[in-house]
């Protein structure tokens, strides 16, 4: 169960790096595009499509690993009033509730980039993007952060006994 861990948390990481990376371009769009603008007086004609789909995989890809660090907002009004031993019953619970909606999400997410695939849907922009292509870090995000919610429970019932 170790190695499967560090795994996982390797993934995480690697979705976290990749999240960033998505990050630096959006802004880096932005900035390139307002240069050009302000001092040629012309576009990039993409940056405002781009800078979207930049944003959607920044947030996808870093999602197991804010899971992972304990980053997500957590309301622990209730959990905060019990014992350790039950508030890791009740986080276990509360992780297997979020897996049954993350495998919703991510079948849904899968469904869609097929459809959007096998429809060779492309975005009415300039640049005629496949959409596919930038829907495809929906389910890639979904399945890490399925990884880390799967770990974290593993890793409930180990420090349950």
């Amino acid at each position: 169960m170790n190695l499967i861990g560090q795994l996982i948390d390797k993934l995480s990481k690697m979705g976290a790096y990749l999240s960033g990376f998505f990050l630096i371009a959006l802004v880096s769009l932005i900035i390139l595009e307002i240069f050009l603008r302000s001092f040629f007086d012309i576009s990039t004609m993409i940056a405002d499509e781009y800078s979207g789909y930049f944003y959607l995989a920044s947030i996808f890809f870093g999602l197991a690993y804010t899971f992972s660090t304990d980053s997500h907002i957590r309301i622990n009004i209730l959990t905060s009033r019990v014992s350790k031993k039950a508030n890791r019953k009740i986080d276990i619970i509360a992780a297997l509730i979020t897996l049954s909606v993350l495998f919703f999400a991510l079948y849904r997410t899968v469904l869609l980039t097929y459809d959007s695939y096998s429809f060779e849907m492309v975005s009415e922009n300039v640049s005629e993007t496949p959409i596919y292509l930038t829907q495809l870090a929906m389910p890639i995000g979904l399945f890490l952060f399925i990884l880390a919610v799967i770990l974290f429970i593993f890793k409930g019932f180990s420090n349950d006994s």
